[in-house]
Protein backbone atom coordinates (compact mmCIF):
# COMPACT_ATOMS: atom_id res chain seq x y z
CA UNK A 1 0.00 0.00 0.00
CA UNK A 2 1.14 3.79 0.45
CA UNK A 3 2.07 3.29 4.02
CA UNK A 4 2.44 6.23 6.06
CA UNK A 5 2.15 8.52 2.72
CA UNK A 6 -0.53 11.19 3.70
CA UNK A 7 -2.72 10.23 0.55
CA UNK A 8 -5.83 12.26 2.14
CA UNK A 9 -4.56 15.55 2.73
CA UNK A 10 -2.43 15.36 -0.50
CA UNK A 11 -5.78 14.88 -2.38
CA UNK A 12 -7.03 17.74 -0.87
CA UNK A 13 -4.30 19.73 -1.55
CA UNK A 14 -4.65 18.42 -5.18
CA UNK A 15 -8.13 18.94 -5.32
CA UNK A 16 -7.93 22.56 -4.75
CA UNK A 17 -5.01 23.45 -6.65
CA UNK A 18 -7.11 21.25 -9.88
CA UNK A 19 -9.75 23.33 -9.60
CA UNK A 20 -7.98 26.54 -8.80
CA UNK A 21 -6.00 25.75 -12.08
CA UNK A 22 -9.13 24.68 -14.51
CA UNK A 23 -11.07 28.33 -13.08
CA UNK A 24 -8.03 30.41 -13.88
CA UNK A 25 -7.24 28.72 -17.48
CA UNK A 26 -11.22 29.36 -18.12
CA UNK A 27 -10.88 33.09 -17.67
CA UNK A 28 -8.06 32.63 -20.48
CA UNK A 29 -10.31 30.38 -22.66
CA UNK A 30 -13.88 29.16 -21.90
CA UNK A 31 -13.01 26.17 -23.73
CA UNK A 32 -11.14 25.09 -20.77
CA UNK A 33 -14.03 24.88 -18.93
CA UNK A 34 -14.53 21.30 -19.93
CA UNK A 35 -11.68 20.54 -17.54
CA UNK A 36 -14.26 20.64 -14.87
CA UNK A 37 -16.02 17.72 -16.87
CA UNK A 38 -13.38 15.33 -15.85
CA UNK A 39 -12.00 17.42 -12.36
CA UNK A 40 -14.86 18.02 -11.15
CA UNK A 41 -16.58 14.41 -10.70
CA UNK A 42 -13.15 12.71 -9.73
CA UNK A 43 -12.72 15.77 -7.01
CA UNK A 44 -16.54 15.25 -5.73
CA UNK A 45 -16.02 11.15 -5.72
CA UNK A 46 -12.82 11.53 -3.71
CA UNK A 47 -14.67 14.17 -1.25
CA UNK A 48 -17.80 11.37 -0.70
CA UNK A 49 -14.76 8.44 -0.23
CA UNK A 50 -13.21 11.01 2.67
CA UNK A 51 -17.31 11.47 4.05
CA UNK A 52 -18.10 7.86 3.77
CA UNK A 53 -17.98 5.52 6.90
CA UNK A 54 -18.37 2.22 5.31
CA UNK A 55 -14.95 1.43 3.43
CA UNK A 56 -11.29 2.30 5.64
CA UNK A 57 -9.38 2.11 2.57
CA UNK A 58 -11.59 4.62 0.69
CA UNK A 59 -11.59 7.19 3.53
CA UNK A 60 -7.80 7.11 4.00
CA UNK A 61 -6.92 6.85 -0.02
CA UNK A 62 -10.10 8.61 -1.80
CA UNK A 63 -10.29 8.00 -5.05
CA UNK A 64 -6.85 5.58 -4.86
CA UNK A 65 -9.02 3.43 -2.93
CA UNK A 66 -11.34 2.39 -5.24
CA UNK A 67 -8.10 0.09 -6.66
CA UNK A 68 -8.87 -2.76 -4.40
CA UNK A 69 -12.74 -2.62 -4.59
CA UNK A 70 -13.41 -2.07 -8.62
CA UNK A 71 -11.80 -5.92 -8.99
CA UNK A 72 -14.80 -7.06 -6.45
CA UNK A 73 -17.54 -4.86 -8.31
CA UNK A 74 -16.34 -6.12 -11.59
CA UNK A 75 -16.51 -10.30 -10.80
CA UNK A 76 -17.37 -11.82 -7.48
CA UNK A 77 -14.75 -14.03 -6.23
CA UNK A 78 -12.07 -12.31 -8.63
CA UNK A 79 -8.66 -12.49 -6.85
CA UNK A 80 -7.24 -9.84 -4.60
CA UNK A 81 -4.14 -9.80 -4.99
CA UNK A 82 -3.88 -11.25 -8.76
CA UNK A 83 -1.70 -13.86 -7.61
CA UNK A 84 -3.30 -16.17 -5.12
CA UNK A 85 -6.70 -18.39 -5.66
CA UNK A 86 -9.65 -18.27 -3.41
CA UNK A 87 -8.18 -21.17 -1.21
CA UNK A 88 -4.04 -21.15 -1.42
CA UNK A 89 -3.37 -17.62 0.76
CA UNK A 90 -1.78 -17.32 3.72
CA UNK A 91 -2.28 -16.77 6.14
CA UNK A 92 -5.99 -16.77 5.30
CA UNK A 93 -6.99 -17.38 2.60
CA UNK A 94 -9.72 -15.60 0.36
CA UNK A 95 -12.72 -17.95 1.71
CA UNK A 96 -12.00 -17.62 5.14
CA UNK A 97 -11.38 -13.86 4.41
CA UNK A 98 -14.91 -13.31 2.30
CA UNK A 99 -16.41 -15.35 4.71
CA UNK A 100 -15.57 -13.33 8.15
CA UNK A 101 -15.94 -9.96 5.76
CA UNK A 102 -19.95 -11.21 4.86
CA UNK A 103 -21.06 -11.77 8.46
CA UNK A 104 -19.51 -8.99 9.96
CA UNK A 105 -21.29 -6.43 6.82
CA UNK A 106 -24.66 -8.90 7.30
CA UNK A 107 -24.08 -9.57 3.66
CA UNK A 108 -24.68 -12.66 1.76
CA UNK A 109 -24.04 -15.83 3.69
CA UNK A 110 -23.95 -18.44 1.16
CA UNK A 111 -21.79 -19.94 -1.63
CA UNK A 112 -22.57 -20.78 -5.07
CA UNK A 113 -21.71 -24.24 -6.87
CA UNK A 114 -20.25 -26.36 -3.91
CA UNK A 115 -17.04 -26.35 -2.27
CA UNK A 116 -13.53 -24.90 -3.19
CA UNK A 117 -12.09 -27.19 -1.29
CA UNK A 118 -10.26 -30.82 -2.59
CA UNK A 119 -12.75 -32.82 -0.20
CA UNK A 120 -10.34 -36.06 -1.03
CA UNK A 121 -6.70 -33.56 0.12
CA UNK A 122 -5.02 -35.19 2.76
CA UNK A 123 -6.07 -32.64 6.01
CA UNK A 124 -9.61 -32.38 4.61
CA UNK A 125 -11.80 -31.95 7.92
CA UNK A 126 -15.54 -32.58 8.39
CA UNK A 127 -18.34 -32.98 11.05
CA UNK A 128 -20.91 -35.83 10.03
CA UNK A 129 -24.64 -34.73 9.80
CA UNK A 130 -27.46 -36.94 11.73
CA UNK A 131 -30.31 -38.63 9.96
CA UNK A 132 -32.20 -36.92 12.87
CA UNK A 133 -30.86 -33.63 13.14
CA UNK A 134 -32.90 -30.99 15.19
CA UNK A 135 -33.79 -27.29 14.59
CA UNK A 136 -30.78 -25.12 16.34
CA UNK A 137 -31.10 -23.43 19.08
CA UNK A 138 -31.32 -19.47 18.97
CA UNK A 139 -29.81 -18.57 22.05
CA UNK A 140 -26.12 -19.44 22.80
CA UNK A 141 -25.98 -21.65 25.68
CA UNK A 142 -23.50 -19.60 27.63
CA UNK A 143 -21.02 -20.95 30.64
CA UNK A 144 -19.97 -20.02 33.63
CA UNK A 145 -15.99 -20.09 34.34
CA UNK A 146 -15.17 -20.22 38.03
CA UNK A 147 -14.40 -22.80 40.48
CA UNK A 148 -14.25 -22.80 44.29
CA UNK A 149 -12.53 -20.37 45.01
CA UNK A 150 -14.00 -17.83 42.72
CA UNK A 151 -16.21 -15.69 44.40
CA UNK A 152 -17.17 -13.77 41.09
CA UNK A 153 -17.32 -16.15 38.05
CA UNK A 154 -18.38 -15.35 34.56
CA UNK A 155 -20.90 -16.16 32.56
CA UNK A 156 -18.99 -16.96 28.56
CA UNK A 157 -19.32 -17.05 25.40
CA UNK A 158 -18.16 -19.65 23.89
CA UNK A 159 -16.69 -17.71 20.85
CA UNK A 160 -14.57 -14.01 22.08
CA UNK A 161 -11.81 -11.79 21.20
CA UNK A 162 -8.31 -13.14 21.74
CA UNK A 163 -5.32 -11.13 23.36
CA UNK A 164 -4.24 -8.13 21.13
CA UNK A 165 -3.03 -5.59 23.10
CA UNK A 166 -3.39 -1.45 22.96
CA UNK A 167 -0.42 -0.45 21.69
CA UNK A 168 0.15 -3.09 18.94
CA UNK A 169 -3.35 -2.09 17.91
CA UNK A 170 -5.14 1.65 17.40
CA UNK A 171 -7.24 3.46 20.03
CA UNK A 172 -10.03 3.73 17.67
CA UNK A 173 -9.24 -0.43 17.27
CA UNK A 174 -9.52 -1.56 20.95
CA UNK A 175 -12.66 0.96 20.62
CA UNK A 176 -14.43 -0.54 18.29
CA UNK A 177 -13.30 -4.55 19.11
CA UNK A 178 -14.41 -3.57 22.97
CA UNK A 179 -17.81 -1.94 21.83
CA UNK A 180 -18.83 -4.86 19.95
CA UNK A 181 -17.99 -7.14 22.98
CA UNK A 182 -20.66 -5.49 24.34
CA UNK A 183 -23.32 -5.19 21.87
CA UNK A 184 -22.59 -8.45 21.12
CA UNK A 185 -22.37 -10.32 24.71
CA UNK A 186 -18.88 -11.58 24.82
CA UNK A 187 -15.23 -11.04 26.06
CA UNK A 188 -12.43 -8.92 24.87
CA UNK A 189 -8.98 -9.77 25.78
CA UNK A 190 -6.93 -7.26 26.65
CA UNK A 191 -3.55 -8.72 25.68
CA UNK A 192 -0.73 -7.64 27.70
CA UNK A 193 -0.02 -4.49 26.84
CA UNK A 194 -2.15 -3.59 29.94
CA UNK A 195 -5.63 -2.31 30.72
CA UNK A 196 -6.23 1.12 28.83
CA UNK A 197 -9.07 3.54 29.22
CA UNK A 198 -10.33 2.28 25.30
CA UNK A 199 -10.96 -1.11 26.81
CA UNK A 200 -12.82 0.63 29.50
CA UNK A 201 -15.12 3.55 27.61
CA UNK A 202 -18.16 1.24 26.28
CA UNK A 203 -18.01 -1.24 29.09
CA UNK A 204 -17.60 -4.31 27.46
CA UNK A 205 -16.74 -7.45 29.49
CA UNK A 206 -12.73 -7.41 29.80
CA UNK A 207 -10.48 -10.12 30.39
CA UNK A 208 -7.51 -8.75 31.85
CA UNK A 209 -3.99 -10.30 30.55
CA UNK A 210 -1.02 -10.26 32.57
CA UNK A 211 2.30 -11.17 30.67
CA UNK A 212 5.47 -11.08 31.65
CA UNK A 213 6.10 -7.05 31.62
CA UNK A 214 3.40 -6.42 34.36
CA UNK A 215 2.20 -3.79 32.68
CA UNK A 216 -0.36 -1.53 33.59
CA UNK A 217 0.37 -3.32 37.22
CA UNK A 218 4.27 -2.78 37.54
CA UNK A 219 6.01 -0.47 39.59
CA UNK A 220 8.92 2.08 38.24
CA UNK A 221 11.43 -0.96 38.24
CA UNK A 222 8.90 -3.24 36.51
CA UNK A 223 8.40 -5.74 39.43
CA UNK A 224 5.04 -6.94 39.72
CA UNK A 225 2.92 -3.79 41.76
CA UNK A 226 -0.12 -5.68 44.19
CA UNK A 227 -1.37 -2.14 44.66
CA UNK A 228 -1.91 -0.98 41.02
CA UNK A 229 -3.23 -4.77 40.25
CA UNK A 230 -5.67 -4.41 42.77
CA UNK A 231 -7.28 -1.08 41.62
CA UNK A 232 -7.65 -2.04 38.24
CA UNK A 233 -8.85 -5.65 38.53
CA UNK A 234 -11.30 -4.63 40.71
CA UNK A 235 -13.20 -2.27 38.22
CA UNK A 236 -16.74 -3.87 37.12
CA UNK A 237 -15.60 -4.43 33.76
CA UNK A 238 -12.68 -6.52 34.11
CA UNK A 239 -14.41 -10.06 34.42
CA UNK A 240 -11.61 -12.32 34.30
CA UNK A 241 -7.60 -12.10 34.54
CA UNK A 242 -5.01 -14.24 32.65
CA UNK A 243 -1.48 -14.42 33.16
CA UNK A 244 0.54 -15.32 30.00
CA UNK A 245 3.45 -17.57 29.91
CA UNK A 246 3.95 -17.82 26.17
CA UNK A 247 1.87 -16.65 22.67
CA UNK A 248 1.93 -19.54 19.90
CA UNK A 249 3.23 -17.20 17.89
CA UNK A 250 6.63 -15.91 19.42
CA UNK A 251 6.43 -18.60 22.48
CA UNK A 252 9.61 -18.33 24.86
CA UNK A 253 10.60 -14.98 23.88
CA UNK A 254 7.98 -11.82 25.30
CA UNK A 255 6.34 -9.60 23.51
CA UNK A 256 7.54 -6.72 21.55
CA UNK A 257 6.12 -3.00 20.77
CA UNK A 258 8.47 -1.33 17.95
CA UNK A 259 9.80 1.75 19.12
CA UNK A 260 8.20 3.36 15.93
CA UNK A 261 4.58 2.26 17.80
CA UNK A 262 5.59 3.89 21.20
CA UNK A 263 3.56 6.81 22.45
CA UNK A 264 3.52 8.83 25.29
CA UNK A 265 0.44 7.80 26.10
CA UNK A 266 1.09 4.00 25.93
CA UNK A 267 4.41 4.83 27.86
CA UNK A 268 1.84 6.12 30.43
CA UNK A 269 -0.64 3.11 30.19
CA UNK A 270 2.58 0.73 30.75
CA UNK A 271 5.30 2.42 32.87
CA UNK A 272 7.63 2.01 30.57
CA UNK A 273 9.96 4.57 28.74
CA UNK A 274 10.21 6.20 25.77
CA UNK A 275 12.91 6.01 23.12
CA UNK A 276 13.49 2.51 22.32
CA UNK A 277 11.44 -0.84 21.87
CA UNK A 278 9.24 -2.13 24.51
CA UNK A 279 10.67 -5.91 25.43
CA UNK A 280 8.82 -7.89 27.59
CA UNK A 281 11.10 -10.65 29.69
CA UNK A 282 10.77 -14.04 28.55
CA UNK A 283 9.80 -15.34 31.65
CA UNK A 284 7.84 -14.44 34.75
CA UNK A 285 10.22 -12.50 37.56
CA UNK A 286 7.11 -12.79 40.60
CA UNK A 287 7.62 -16.85 40.64
CA UNK A 288 10.22 -19.33 39.45
CA UNK A 289 8.64 -22.22 40.26
CA UNK A 290 5.28 -24.25 39.29
CA UNK A 291 4.63 -24.25 43.31
CA UNK A 292 5.31 -20.66 42.97
CA UNK A 293 3.20 -20.04 39.93
CA UNK A 294 -0.23 -21.80 41.75
CA UNK A 295 0.57 -19.24 44.95
CA UNK A 296 0.88 -16.27 42.73
CA UNK A 297 -2.75 -17.57 41.29
CA UNK A 298 -4.31 -17.74 44.00
CA UNK A 299 -2.79 -13.78 44.91
CA UNK A 300 -4.63 -12.91 41.69
CA UNK A 301 -7.45 -13.84 42.42
CA UNK A 302 -7.27 -12.44 46.11
CA UNK A 303 -6.40 -9.42 45.07
CA UNK A 304 -9.49 -9.08 42.45
CA UNK A 305 -12.07 -9.63 44.39
CA UNK A 306 -12.47 -13.25 43.48
CA UNK A 307 -13.06 -13.16 39.62
CA UNK A 308 -11.61 -15.70 37.75
CA UNK A 309 -7.85 -16.43 37.21
CA UNK A 310 -6.65 -18.30 34.49
CA UNK A 311 -3.25 -18.78 32.78
CA UNK A 312 -2.06 -18.66 28.59
CA UNK A 313 0.23 -21.10 27.30
CA UNK A 314 2.09 -22.31 23.67
CA UNK A 315 2.52 -26.09 24.93
CA UNK A 316 6.46 -26.13 24.49
CA UNK A 317 8.38 -29.35 26.67
CA UNK A 318 5.77 -31.35 28.34
CA UNK A 319 7.65 -32.36 31.50
CA UNK A 320 7.13 -28.62 32.23
CA UNK A 321 3.25 -28.70 32.11
CA UNK A 322 3.46 -31.94 34.05
CA UNK A 323 5.59 -30.40 36.80
CA UNK A 324 2.35 -27.41 36.88
CA UNK A 325 -0.04 -30.20 37.18
CA UNK A 326 2.01 -31.99 39.80
CA UNK A 327 1.63 -28.44 41.89
CA UNK A 328 -1.98 -27.88 41.61
CA UNK A 329 -2.82 -31.05 43.19
CA UNK A 330 0.13 -30.76 45.74
CA UNK A 331 -1.31 -27.01 46.81
CA UNK A 332 -3.92 -27.50 46.01
CA UNK A 333 -4.54 -24.33 44.71
CA UNK A 334 -6.31 -24.69 41.05
CA UNK A 335 -6.34 -21.81 37.93
CA UNK A 336 -9.84 -21.54 36.76
CA UNK A 337 -9.13 -22.04 33.39
CA UNK A 338 -6.16 -22.78 30.86
CA UNK A 339 -5.55 -20.93 27.38
CA UNK A 340 -4.54 -23.04 25.12
CA UNK A 341 -2.14 -21.23 21.76
CA UNK A 342 -1.23 -22.90 19.23
CA UNK A 343 2.12 -22.34 17.45
CA UNK A 344 0.75 -20.79 13.97
CA UNK A 345 -0.94 -18.42 16.23
CA UNK A 346 -0.74 -14.47 15.22
CA UNK A 347 1.09 -11.34 15.98
CA UNK A 348 2.20 -7.96 14.92
CA UNK A 349 5.69 -8.49 15.76
CA UNK A 350 8.03 -11.74 16.01
CA UNK A 351 11.37 -12.95 14.86
CA UNK A 352 10.93 -14.98 11.88
CA UNK A 353 12.59 -18.15 13.83
CA UNK A 354 10.26 -17.71 16.21
CA UNK A 355 6.86 -17.26 14.10
CA UNK A 356 7.58 -20.21 11.78
CA UNK A 357 9.44 -22.91 14.09
CA UNK A 358 8.61 -22.29 17.92
CA UNK A 359 5.60 -23.94 19.67
CA UNK A 360 3.08 -26.74 19.30
CA UNK A 361 0.42 -25.99 16.95
CA UNK A 362 -3.21 -25.65 18.51
CA UNK A 363 -4.50 -29.43 17.93
CA UNK A 364 -1.09 -31.53 19.49
CA UNK A 365 -1.41 -28.65 22.16
CA UNK A 366 -4.78 -28.52 23.09
CA UNK A 367 -5.74 -32.36 22.85
CA UNK A 368 -2.03 -32.41 24.98
CA UNK A 369 -3.49 -29.98 27.96
CA UNK A 370 -7.05 -31.45 27.87
CA UNK A 371 -5.79 -35.01 28.62
CA UNK A 372 -2.85 -34.00 31.06
CA UNK A 373 -6.03 -32.21 32.73
CA UNK A 374 -8.26 -35.58 32.90
CA UNK A 375 -5.52 -37.92 33.76
CA UNK A 376 -4.85 -35.88 37.00
CA UNK A 377 -8.82 -35.89 37.78
CA UNK A 378 -8.60 -32.07 37.27
CA UNK A 379 -10.34 -31.96 34.01
CA UNK A 380 -13.80 -31.07 35.50
CA UNK A 381 -12.55 -28.24 37.87
CA UNK A 382 -10.70 -26.50 35.26
CA UNK A 383 -12.04 -24.77 31.71
CA UNK A 384 -9.71 -24.90 29.05
CA UNK A 385 -9.49 -21.95 26.01
CA UNK A 386 -8.10 -22.60 22.40
CA UNK A 387 -6.76 -20.15 20.10
CA UNK A 388 -5.38 -20.58 16.81
CA UNK A 389 -6.62 -19.39 13.33
CA UNK A 390 -10.52 -20.29 14.61
CA UNK A 391 -12.87 -18.11 12.35
CA UNK A 392 -15.71 -20.40 11.68
CA UNK A 393 -18.21 -22.42 13.77
CA UNK A 394 -16.76 -25.58 12.05
CA UNK A 395 -13.15 -24.29 13.42
CA UNK A 396 -15.52 -23.80 17.09
CA UNK A 397 -16.79 -27.07 16.77
CA UNK A 398 -13.91 -29.25 15.78
CA UNK A 399 -11.88 -27.42 18.89
CA UNK A 400 -14.50 -27.81 21.29
CA UNK A 401 -14.28 -31.44 19.93
CA UNK A 402 -10.85 -32.08 20.40
CA UNK A 403 -11.03 -30.76 24.35
CA UNK A 404 -11.81 -26.94 24.19
CA UNK A 405 -14.60 -25.68 26.01
CA UNK A 406 -14.29 -22.14 24.47
CA UNK A 407 -12.81 -20.49 21.55
CA UNK A 408 -10.16 -17.40 21.13
CA UNK A 409 -10.05 -15.46 17.87
CA UNK A 410 -8.03 -12.44 17.61
CA UNK A 411 -7.40 -12.24 13.45
CA UNK A 412 -11.11 -12.82 12.52
CA UNK A 413 -12.05 -10.26 14.64
CA UNK A 414 -9.49 -7.92 13.07
CA UNK A 415 -10.93 -8.93 9.90
CA UNK A 416 -14.05 -7.96 11.55
CA UNK A 417 -12.55 -4.41 12.04
CA UNK A 418 -11.69 -4.21 8.07
CA UNK A 419 -8.20 -5.76 7.80
CA UNK A 420 -7.20 -6.57 4.28
CA UNK A 421 -3.85 -9.21 5.44
CA UNK A 422 -1.70 -6.30 3.70
CA UNK A 423 0.86 -7.90 6.48
CA UNK A 424 2.06 -4.24 7.42
CA UNK A 425 1.27 -4.95 11.35
CA UNK A 426 5.29 -4.36 12.66
CA UNK A 427 5.57 -1.47 11.02
CA UNK A 428 2.93 1.20 11.76
CA UNK A 429 2.09 1.95 8.29
CA UNK A 430 -1.50 -0.34 8.57
CA UNK A 431 -3.78 1.15 5.76
CA UNK A 432 -6.94 0.23 7.71
CA UNK A 433 -5.92 1.90 10.73
CA UNK A 434 -5.85 -1.26 13.15
CA UNK A 435 -2.45 -1.83 13.86
CA UNK A 436 -0.73 1.67 13.61
CA UNK A 437 -0.67 4.79 15.60
CA UNK A 438 -0.53 7.36 12.41
CA UNK A 439 -3.76 9.53 12.97
CA UNK A 440 -3.69 9.88 9.04
CA UNK A 441 -4.76 6.37 8.76
CA UNK A 442 -6.64 5.82 12.21
CA UNK A 443 -8.74 8.47 11.57
CA UNK A 444 -10.78 6.14 8.38
CA UNK A 445 -11.28 3.43 11.08
CA UNK A 446 -15.08 4.54 12.47
CA UNK A 447 -15.87 2.85 15.54
CA UNK A 448 -19.26 2.89 15.64
CA UNK A 449 -19.70 0.63 12.10
CA UNK A 450 -16.78 -1.41 12.68
CA UNK A 451 -17.98 -2.18 16.68
CA UNK A 452 -21.67 -3.20 14.67
CA UNK A 453 -19.66 -5.27 12.49
CA UNK A 454 -17.68 -6.84 14.90
CA UNK A 455 -21.24 -8.07 16.94
CA UNK A 456 -22.29 -9.26 13.72
CA UNK A 457 -19.16 -11.63 13.03
CA UNK A 458 -19.91 -13.01 16.65
CA UNK A 459 -23.98 -13.44 16.61
CA UNK A 460 -23.53 -15.06 12.94
CA UNK A 461 -20.42 -17.29 14.00
CA UNK A 462 -22.49 -18.65 17.06
CA UNK A 463 -25.41 -18.85 14.84
CA UNK A 464 -23.21 -21.17 12.57
CA UNK A 465 -21.62 -23.37 15.20
CA UNK A 466 -25.40 -23.87 16.57
CA UNK A 467 -26.59 -24.50 13.37
CA UNK A 468 -24.10 -27.52 12.92
CA UNK A 469 -24.18 -28.72 16.45
CA UNK A 470 -28.11 -29.03 15.32
CA UNK A 471 -27.25 -30.77 11.99
CA UNK A 472 -25.40 -33.36 14.36
CA UNK A 473 -28.05 -34.39 16.28
CA UNK A 474 -26.66 -32.21 19.70
CA UNK A 475 -28.54 -30.05 21.88
CA UNK A 476 -25.18 -28.47 23.64
CA UNK A 477 -21.68 -27.94 22.66
CA UNK A 478 -20.96 -30.14 25.66
CA UNK A 479 -22.05 -33.00 23.81
CA UNK A 480 -19.30 -32.91 21.01
CA UNK A 481 -17.21 -35.90 21.26
CA UNK A 482 -13.75 -36.64 18.84
CA UNK A 483 -15.34 -38.85 16.61
CA UNK A 484 -17.79 -36.41 15.73
CA UNK A 485 -14.94 -34.85 13.68
CA UNK A 486 -13.05 -36.63 10.08
CA UNK A 487 -10.55 -35.98 8.65
CA UNK A 488 -8.65 -37.90 5.60
CA UNK A 489 -5.37 -38.79 6.57
CA UNK A 490 -4.76 -40.16 2.93
CA UNK A 491 -6.49 -40.06 -0.48
CA UNK A 492 -8.39 -43.38 0.97
CA UNK A 493 -8.64 -43.56 4.29
CA UNK A 494 -10.42 -41.41 7.01
CA UNK A 495 -9.62 -41.19 10.47
CA UNK A 496 -12.13 -39.56 13.66
CA UNK A 497 -10.07 -37.44 15.66
CA UNK A 498 -10.19 -39.91 18.43
CA UNK A 499 -8.50 -42.51 16.53
CA UNK A 500 -6.00 -39.61 15.04
CA UNK A 501 -5.44 -38.68 18.98
CA UNK A 502 -4.29 -40.68 21.74
CA UNK A 503 -7.24 -39.94 25.06
CA UNK A 504 -6.93 -40.55 28.39
CA UNK A 505 -9.01 -41.75 31.23
CA UNK A 506 -9.71 -40.19 34.37
CA UNK A 507 -6.75 -40.55 36.75
CA UNK A 508 -4.50 -42.43 34.30
CA UNK A 509 -1.80 -40.26 35.52
CA UNK A 510 -2.06 -40.83 38.90
CA UNK A 511 -2.01 -45.00 38.92
CA UNK A 512 1.27 -47.26 38.49
CA UNK A 513 0.24 -48.05 34.48
CA UNK A 514 1.19 -44.80 32.94
CA UNK A 515 0.52 -44.17 29.23
CA UNK A 516 3.48 -44.79 26.74
CA UNK A 517 3.25 -41.70 25.03
CA UNK A 518 3.33 -39.53 29.02
CA UNK A 519 5.27 -41.58 30.56
CA UNK A 520 8.45 -40.21 30.28
CA UNK A 521 7.82 -36.70 30.68
CA UNK A 522 5.59 -37.16 33.66
CA UNK A 523 7.95 -39.65 35.80
CA UNK A 524 10.61 -36.52 34.89
CA UNK A 525 8.08 -33.89 35.73
CA UNK A 526 8.44 -32.05 39.33
CA UNK A 527 6.01 -29.51 41.23
CA UNK A 528 9.23 -27.36 42.64
CA UNK A 529 10.78 -26.84 39.01
CA UNK A 530 10.51 -26.37 35.92
CA UNK A 531 13.59 -28.25 35.28
CA UNK A 532 13.50 -32.19 34.77
CA UNK A 533 14.28 -34.96 37.66
CA UNK A 534 16.70 -36.85 36.51
CA UNK A 535 15.49 -40.13 38.56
Amino acid sequence: MFGDFPVRRVFMVAAALSVTCVAWAGTMNPWLWGGFIIVGPLVVLGIIDMAQKKQTIRRNFPLLGHGRYLMEMVRPGVNQYFVESNTDGRPFNRVVRSNIYQRAKQALNTVPFGTQYDVYEEGYEWINHSMNPIEASREEPKELIGGSECRQPYLASHFNISAMSYGALSDRAVLALNKGAGLGGFAHNTGEGGLSPYHLEHGGDIIWQLGTGYFGARDDAGNFSPERFAEKACLPSVKMIELKLSQGAKPGHGGILPAEKLTPEIARIRHVSMGQDVLSPPGHGAFQDPIGMMHFIATLRELSGGKPVGFKLCVGQKHEFFAVCKAMLETGILPDYIAVDGGEGGTGAAPLEFSNSVGTPLNEGLVFVHNALVGCNLRDQIRVFAGGKITTGFSMAAKLAMGADFCYSARGFMFALGCIQALECNSNTCPTGITTHNRDLVQGLVVEDKANRVANYHRNTIHSFMELLGAAGLTHPSQLQPWHILRRTSFNEVKNLGQIFHYLHPGELLGDDLPPLYKAPWVRARASSYEPSHA
